[in-house]
């Protein structure tokens, strides 16, 4: 039995329906406080201008790349 996912619909210019508002990257600036997922709290140490971050996660660092779903700023 396959298990169900979400899939993204497609918008079609005929439609009569609004096509959903697209999301804005988020922003992160040096030493913004920020959680993982996966990694848990960390500390933004550079930017890469909306297309990765690298936090210091104290025993590691993790470059994430851009869009930062599982990332949030504190």
């Amino acid at each position: 039995m396959k298990s169900a996912h979400a899939v993204t619909r497609r918008y079609l210019p005929n439609s009569p329906f609004k096509p959903p508002p697209d999301r804005p990257v988020k922003q992160f600036t040096l030493h913004d406080q920020v959680t993982h997922d996966r990694y848990g709290l960390g500390v933004v140490i550079g930017v890469e201008a909306g297309v990765a971050v690298l936090i210091d996660f104290g025993p590691q660092q993790e470059r994430i790349t851009a869009p930062y779903n599982q990332m949030i700023k504190l």
